[in-house]
């Protein structure tokens, strides 16, 4: 009896590695042993880019808070512990569009603190 390898399946689950590997460089995107290594990084690395985007971002807030803030005098560890002391629940990424966009309320809300 001939051996069966079903070749549809096969060829399928390559395309569909090649296909991701679609705009990589050289070997990597037509060669299907070179191309599935670097797809299964890639994915790795856009897993790990995920929870490294939140990370970068709150970095990024703080930093905008915290220069608005010292232009009102005050740093920022004090902001943050006299907003909580009066019970204002804004997050960091609501402050720092107010403290970038909206300079003349955000001013407001440091003196209301202060």
């Amino acid at each position: 009896m001939p051996r069966s390898v079903n070749a549809v399946a096969s060829r399928a689950r390559r395309k569909k590695i090649l296909k991701q590997a679609k705009g990589f460089y050289g070997k990597r995107k037509n060669v299907y042993t070179v191309a599935k290594n670097i797809v299964e990084k890639g994915q790795t690395y856009s897993y790990v880019g995920r929870k490294l985007k939140k990370r970068e971002y709150r970095q990024l807030w703080i930093a905008r808070i915290n220069a608005a803030v010292r232009a009102e005098g005050i740093t920022y560890s004090e902001f943050i512990n006299k907003l909580s002391v009066k019970g204002i629940d804004l997050n960091r990424k609501v402050l720092a569009d107010l403290a970038m966009n909206e300079p003349a309320s955000f001013k407001a809300l440091v003196d209301s603190v202060k």
